[in-house]
């Protein structure tokens, strides 16, 4: 079901750009101008209250993150736009975690630990002419918890929430890279 949801979001998202209209931002980063103007991110409402499981089967409270400006990335092993994001985001975690800055990948894979473990283990991606690993912790989603987020429509989605546990953007589709870069640098 999640694996045809996420197709179906992503051919709209290919109709929608194919016809001129840029939907979700431009697949490579720096060739659209960015229009957000991060003085207007307002609270929409606190974090949820949830605990995943994260890989090694240890419970990972969203709340243990207070404190931090987090991305919460909702993705998937098979999601291709996923796949275009998870370079920035590892960029992301490398340039901001000093700061107090975290993104917490949450693998939708219907499979688990099973398919999600491995990998995160073996996969790397290309950063900035360099190959890492995912370098940001990754927990096991659900339904239950995706439902505290107000529902997952489409992979990937992500999910601000600035230091004081309040949700101040969400994204669903492929993320921009500059504004969400912008984003950061105003939280933090």
């Amino acid at each position: 079901m999640k694996r045809a949801l996420a197709f179906l979001t992503f051919a709209v998202v290919l109709a929608v750009a194919s016809s001129g209209f840029s939907g979700c931002g431009s697949l490579s980063r720096g060739n659209t101008a960015s229009s957000l103007d991060v003085n207007s991110l307002k609270p929409t409402g606190p974090e949820p209250d949830v605990t995943f499981k994260g890989l090694d089967g240890k419970d990972v409270p969203l709340a243990g993150l207070k404190g931090k400006v987090v991305i919460v990335n909702f993705w998937a092993t098979w999601c291709e736009p996923c796949q275009i994001e998870i370079p920035w985001m590892i960029e992301f975690q490398k340039k901001y975690a000093d700061k107090g800055f975290t993104i917490l990948g949450v693998a939708e894979d219907d499979e688990g630990a099973s398919v999600v473990s491995p990998f995160v283990q073996k996969k790397v991606f290309d950063v900035d002419g360099q190959k890492l690993p995912m370098n940001y912790p990754i927990v096991i989603g659900n339904d239950d918890l995706e439902s505290k987020f107000g529902g997952v429509f489409g992979l990937p989605t992500s999910v601000v929430i600035n230091r004081d546990g309040q949700v101040v953007k969400r994204i669903v589709g492929l993320v921009n890279h500059d504004d969400i870069e912008k984003i950061i640098q105003h939280l933090i």
